[in-house]
């Protein structure tokens, strides 16, 4: 319990920094997820939590029960899930400029195929047997996270306002129950597992990770949700990290009530386990509720109906300690507060660290000597961050529910409906490793900027985040310091963009052999539609459109563009070289970009709506044709800058949009209220790609042809074997 994964004894000092209030949260952070209000009586629980560990160890295993853990967390409290997303990091999955050669790069490439399969087949099997549809996420790769892959679950579940359940016990002599599956030894000392370094014997921890089972979990969760219903039910947690020990103590010291159970009345699968065993077991699909003295039946006969173990294993007691027994024998006693509350509370040192790569861009460099850039830009639209990730999200299923408005490829963010109303729910996920490894700070403002401007793009006002925080090990101080840096830009951008933080999940120790991976501040974002029919795509509709980049801020001269043009994927991929700073990012500009495009969106202004993020204007453009495959004309200013960085740079705070040209007023006058450039660059064509800079022509293709690079490259990457290089 004192564990880092249990206890959060090195974050939590830093975590109280963030802003956690607005008049929408009902639930903040310390509960299994957070709650905001979104009216007409409803609300929406969600959390992302991540299962890193368990996935390297065990790929298909770890991703599922990560998948699992995540739904249980919504349905205990009272919600029923409808939506899942997922945030991915691998290792290269190629020989490239950015991964390396040789044939160290070989068999790291092999491994990271492995992986990469085994996790996704993971999320698919779980989701899709559990029936919840999957709305999409990110997946990026990059090679820190060879030997730490990141597999980040969310979730989103819908509840009555007045239907809200809590994992706290109350009422001495109210009887605990243990409903779900049996409990086994599997997953025994899986949170331990992750708040450690791996190591060369990792491996023979696999044993360690918990074995899922989706199709029993769907009985779990109607059955809880009706057990619910009956009103015997007061309290109820879930059995995740530290199994049984840490459900028991954890609702007894939020109910300040002690708990009391008799190991001998567990379900168990395996003989001969001991109290150890038990209590520590981390076994799946597991609940503990406590119910009404008097009404145990009405629990029983709902668990029974469902073809599930409901058995009274304990009680409810007055002094705030936990006890259990074994064959009538106390094995422990302890206050629950010794295992929670009291855990320590670390204040570890911090170091300020700067990456080791150039601040200004090397000379070695050549930019502005290309006249034709379609060939990079094809390369571009292939490359693993940027290419489609169809291969992955056509796994899922998405539609299941059938209130699916926005899935996975098809917008910025996965829209769903709410049943019986005229409102929906946008979501998204965002996180950029690299920009948080050159400066944390503006890096974390960046994850929240991007994951807010994802979801407003859909047409939804932002009004609460979660987040999932991937370090390297606490124990060293930089680390620490890169951590605390990620808070202070998260707590800026959060209290500029109103989305406080209602829950999250920090994971530390992502190293390897002492080599960690890059500052990973993964930020999941909900917004409210007030008119589910009124969201907004990102693809281009038909040709005749005008085109427009809409932006808040003005590009900055030579010496800040060539720093931040090595951020970019252009310099990783196509250059092979990392240098200088994120984009600056000016929050309150941001804000008022937000507000301008959800406010034309709104006004049915606007036909689509495109973030510039990775790749620059130019794949903005690109990913705005390939859906419906109508093309683009346009001219771009060079505002004294190279081709590259007008194309590629991958300036904050800005939008493609389309509309018909009888609307360009309506938001002209829109882009004047809230300060904002909105310039028209184009117009939508026929099935040509054409972008000039000052009239000059710098990319010509047709779209099926960069389609076909953007879709197939993913695929082509999986099925391809890397050529075995001697190693220099």
């Amino acid at each position: 319990m004192w564990s880092e994964h249990c206890s959060y004894k090195s974050s939590r000092v830093h975590l109280k920094r963030l802003p956690t209030r607005s008049r929408r949260v009902v639930q903040g952070p310390g509960e299994n997820a957070g709650i905001i209000d979104i009216g007409d009586g409803w609300a929406c629980a969600f959390k992302i939590e991540s299962h890193n560990h368990p996935s390297f160890i065990e790929p298909f295993q770890g991703a599922a029960t990560g998948v699992g853990g995540i739904l249980r967390d919504i349905f205990t409290m009272g919600a029923r899930p409808v939506a899942v997303m997922d945030s991915l990091r691998f290792g290269p999955i190629q020989e490239s400029n950015a991964a390396g050669r040789g044939a160290r790069a070989t068999q790291e490439i092999h491994k990271n195929h492995s992986v990469l399969e085994g996790v996704v087949s993971g999320i698919a099997s779980y989701g899709n047997c559990f029936g919840v549809p999957n709305l999409g996420g990110e997946t990026k790769f990059e090679s820190c996270y060879s030997g730490n892959p990141l597999v980040n679950a969310f979730a989103l579940g819908l509840v009555r306002r007045d239907q809200i359940f809590y994992a706290r016990a109350a009422g001495e002599g109210n009887p605990v129950i243990y409903v779900g599956s049996k409990t086994g030894r599997d997953g025994i000392h899986g949170a331990t597992m992750a708040s450690e370094e791996f190591s060369e014997a990792s491996e023979a921890k696999r044993p360690n990770v918990q074995v899922g089972d989706p199709f029993l979990e769907k009985l779990l969760l109607e059955a809880c949700l009706e057990a619910m219903q009956t009103g015997a039910v007061i309290g109820i947690q879930d059995m995740g990290a530290a199994g049984l020990t840490c459900s028991t103590c954890e609702m007894g010291a939020r109910g300040h009530v002690g708990i009391e159970i008799e190991l001998d009345r567990v379900p168990q699968r395996e003989t001969g386990m001991t109290p150890y065993e038990i209590m520590l077991s981390e076994s799946q699909e597991r609940m503990l509720l406590v119910a009404q003295k008097g009404r145990e039946q009405d629990v029983f006969d709902v668990f029974q109906k469902w073809g599930l173990d409901a058995v009274e294993v304990g009680r409810v007691t007055s002094d705030d300690k936990m006890r259990v027994l074994e064959h009538g024998k106390m094995v422990a006693e302890i206050p629950n507060e010794a295992l929670t509350d009291d855990a320590p509370l670390y204040k570890r040192p911090l170091e300020r660290w700067d990456p080791p790569v150039p601040r200004e861009m090397p000379e070695g460099i050549k930019i502005g000597e290309t006249r034709d850039l379609t060939g990079n830009m094809k390369r571009l639209l292939a490359s693993p961050n940027i290419c489609s990730k169809r291969w992955i999200w056509q796994q899922y299923d998405h539609m299941v529910q059938t209130n699916t408005v926005e899935g996975p490829g098809a917008g910025d963010a996965g829209v769903i409906r709410i049943k019986g109303s005229q409102r929906g729910l946008a979501m998204a996920l965002d996180g950029n490793g690299r920009w948080c490894y050159l400066d944390p700070r503006l890096g974390a403002m960046h994850a929240v900027a991007e994951a807010t401007r994802n979801v407003a793009c859909a047409g939804a006002t932002p009004v609460g985040a979660t987040n999932c925080l991937n370090f390297g090990n606490p124990e060293k101080p930089h680390i620490m310091w890169q951590f605390s840096q990620v808070i202070d830009g998260m707590t800026k951008a959060c209290e500029e963009l109103e989305v406080p933080i209602t829950g999250g999940n920090v994971s530390f120790y992502n190293e390897t052999l002492g080599e960690g991976i890059y500052p990973t501040p993964v930020v999941g974002i909900v917004g409210i539609l007030e008119d589910v029919h009124k969201a907004m795509r990102p693809d281009f509709r038909e040709p005749g459109r005008a085109i427009l980049l809409l932006r808040a801020t003005e590009p900055g001269d030579m010496t800040d563009a060539e720093s931040e043009f090595g951020s970019s994927e252009y310099a990783r991929e196509i250059l092979g070289s990392v240098w200088g700073y994120p984009p600056q990012l000016e929050l309150e500009k941001e804000a008022a970009l937000q507000k301008g495009l959800i406010e034309m969106i709104q006004a049915g202004l606007v036909d689509s709506a495109h973030d510039c993020s990775e790749g620059g204007v130019a794949v903005a453009l690109a990913e705005s044709v390939f859906p419906e495959g109508v093309g683009l004309k346009v001219d771009l200013a060079a505002q004294g800058l190279p081709a590259e960085f007008v194309l590629f740079g991958e300036d904050a705070s800005r939008v493609v949009i389309s509309c018909d040209r009888g609307n360009l007023l309506g938001i002209q006058q829109i882009a004047l209220k809230y300060g904002l450039s909105a310039d028209v660059i184009g117009e939508t064509v026929g099935e040509r790609v054409e972008i000039r800079i000052q009239g000059q022509v710098v990319v010509s293709a047709t779209v099926a042809g960069l389609r076909e690079e953007y879709e197939k490259a993913l695929e082509r990457a999986l099925k391809s074997e890397p050529e075995a290089v001697a190693a220099d």
